[in-house]
Parts: C-alpha cells; sequence; structure tokens
C-alpha cells in the first residue's frame, strides 16, 4: 500500500526501522497505537529493508526514524532518498552501527535507548558480582565441590561478599549504575578506572578513580564497563590478567574485544582466577575454547541486556523522545557525534 499523498496536520512523518523479529517484539498494540498518536503513520508502518524500490514515496517524505536492531546503516545512498529527514531515534543501544559521517554532515539528529538498556545490564552485573563473591557459579560447574559441605570446599578462595574490594572499568552508562547498585553490599569498597570520568562524580556514586595498574592488584571482582574502541582494544590482556589476586572474578558484560582471549584462557585453564562472560572475542567464541569446559569459567550468550518484557522499556524510551520532539521541546538522550566516540 503507497503512503497518503496528505499528511496529517502536525504531525511528522515516521517510519520504524529493524528487523521483523524486533518490530513484533518491541510494538505490541499498546506502543503501535502511541506512535500512532504521536506521528503520521501510513502504511508500511516498519520495514527492513530501506532499499526496497516500493518505499521511494514512503522515504521521500519520512521526517522521524525510529530504529533498532536490524536497521540498515545510514549511509549517502540511502540518505539521499530520505531528503526529508531530520531525526532517528534508535529503540535500542548504541547507534553506532547506523550513523554515518554523511548523517552528521546533515545535521539529522540522533536519541538512543542506552540508559535505558543499561537497566538490566547493571541489574545482571549485580546478580553477578554476589555469585562471584560466593564462587557459586564455579563451585555448580565442579563436580566435586558441588558436593561438599562449604567447610570442605578449597581451591577458590574465600566464599564471601563481605568487604569486598569490586573494579569497574569504564564509568559509563552501566558502570555508573554498578557503582551505585553494589552500595546495598555490607562494606563494598568500589574502585572506578576510566580516563574520562570526573573524580566528583565517581566519588558521589560510591567509588573512587584510580588508575587500572593500581586498581587491578587490589580487586576481588573486575567488572567492565568501558566501551569498544581502538584504544580499549585488548585493554585486559595478560599484564593486566597477571596482575589480579588468586581467586579473583573478572566479569564482562561489555564487549568481548576488551579482553585478549588467548590470555584469559590460559590465565582461566591454570585457575587462578573464574571469569563470568555475557560478551567474548570472537562472539560467539570458537567450539574448541578451552574456556567452555572450564568450571571456573560462566559463559552466557550476551543476555544482560534487554530480553523479554525488559525491550518494551527501550520502545518507551524512544516514543518518548518522540513525544518530546514533537512537541518542540530538547530529547532527553540525544547523541552527538563527539559523544558517540566515547560511549559504549
Amino acid at each position: 500500500m503507497t503512503a497518503p499523498t496528505t499528511p496529517e496536520p502536525g504531525k511528522p512523518q515516521a517510519l520504524v526501522v529493524m528487523s521483523r523479529d524486533t518490530f513484533e517484539m518491541q510494538f505490541d498494540a499498546d506502543r503501535l497505537a502511541r506512535l500512532h498518536s504521536l506521528a503520521d503513520v501510513p502504511e508500511p508502518v516498519f520495514t527492513d529493508d530501506l532499499d526496497a524500490p516500493a518505499l521511494a514515496d514512503r522515504l521521500e517524505r519520512v521526517e522521524v526514524l525510529l530504529t533498532g536492531w536490524g536497521a540498515p546503516r545510514l549511509d549517502a545512498a540511502r540518505l539521499n532518498r530520505m531528503p526529508a529527514l531530520r531525526a532517528m531515534l534508535h529503540c535500542a543501544g548504541t547507534i553506532r552501527p547506523q550513523v554515518t559521517e554523511e548523517f552528521w554532515r546533515r545535521g539529522i539528529r540522533a536519541s538512543n535507548a542506552a540508559d535505558t538498556n543499561a537497566i538490566p545490564v547493571a541489574e545482571f552485573t549485580l546478580a553477578a558480582i554476589i555469585m562471584a563473591g560466593k564462587k557459586a557459579p564455579f563451585i555448580a560447574a565442579d563436580p566435586i565441590a558441588r558436593r561438599e559441605s562449604p567447610a570442605k570446599i578449597s581451591g577458590y578462595g574465600e566464599l564471601s561478599n563481605l568487604g569486598l574490594t569490586i573494579g569497574v572499568v569504564g564509568f559509563s552508562r552501566v558502570g555508573r549504575r554498578v557503582v551505585e547498585l553494589v552500595q546495598q553490599l555490607d562494606d563494598v569498597t568500589v574502585l572506578v578506572s576510566d580516563p574520562y570520568a570526573d573524580p566528583l562524580e565517581v566519588r558521589a556514586a560510591g567509588g573512587e578513580l584510580v588508575a587500572l595498574e593500581e586498581l587491578l592488584p587490589l580487586v576481588d571482582v573486575l567488572s567492565l564497563h568501558a566501551p569498544a574502541l581502538p584504544s580499549t582494544q585488548h585493554m585486559i590482556g595478560a599484564t593486566q590478567l597477571a596482575a589480579l589476586r588468586d581467586h579473583a572474578t573478572l566479569i564482562n558484560t561489555a564487549r568481548g574485544s576488551l579482553v585478549d582471549t588467548a590470555a584469559l584462557e590460559a590465565e582461566c585453564a591454570s585457575g587462578r582466577i573464574n571469569a563470568m562472560l555475557d560478551v567474548t572475542d570472537p562472539e560467539p567464541l570458537s567450539a574448541e575454547s578451552v574456556l567452555f569446559g572450564l568450571p571456573n569459567v560462566m559463559i552466557t550468550p550476551h543476555v544482560a541486556g534487554s530480553l523479554g518484557s525488559e525491550v518494551h522499556r527501550l520502545t518507551d524510551a524512544a516514543l518518548d523522545e518522540l513525544e518530546r520532539y514533537v512537541a518542540g521541546v530538547p530529547l532527553l538522550d540525544e547523541i552527538t557525534s563527539e559523544e558517540l566516540q566515547l560511549s559504549a
């Protein structure tokens, strides 16, 4: 069905751009109704193919894209088909896969739901930290230790969350939330490493800003929350892993590329440190990776972020931004090209 020739007065024309599975997961009847109340949304409401010739008239008039997982990169050729485009509101985390230099050159505005997506990731990380303190995942995977009484379990260090020292690498949206959430643990010390963080903001959240080299030998748990940038590639390598104290646990819910996988395999295979990995490099790991068979390693397939009913929060965040855009007020989570270089 082609787009109507006359748009609804006072409403920008909008189009949802994401994979079909994502669209069906994120836009239920209530959220579709809200979308229609805020924007002119002729059929088709969504597409996963901005190159489809049948969309030519529709793209000619679209002012706002609501994008998500599966949305294509907005290169010059695609942007040329959307001369009226003024904003991209992302119903997910980072917009890095979608935006280009041409996107920014044209002055198109962008926002994302990274703050909202940080909620389940931080919750997952808190749970991982608590389980790491008790060494619960590793004991559960050890066919001998899991049958023992606590008094007879050996080789895992102290099984306690009292007085933990937690290292947080990256005072990002997730990192900041993790620092705040772990304050509910008793007598916790939180050390934060981030070259761009404000020491006063870190202190206000409950942490202390220190250099990575100073942090590593002091922590019981090391939790990674830095973005994937050329400067952070393998920032945790053999030297950094060797600096961790015995029985420390590395938690990675950020990006697999932050860690040198070969170095991690060697350290974990020795049994000296533990790991809880929701992201890996590569993702998924090679089936031959030694990490899969180690009881001191827990691997989950990138489940920390928004899934199930949690994805509705992402849609709601994007629709909130659409409401602000329509009202002509500042976007709450607007992203600039400069900010994108430092974000996850």
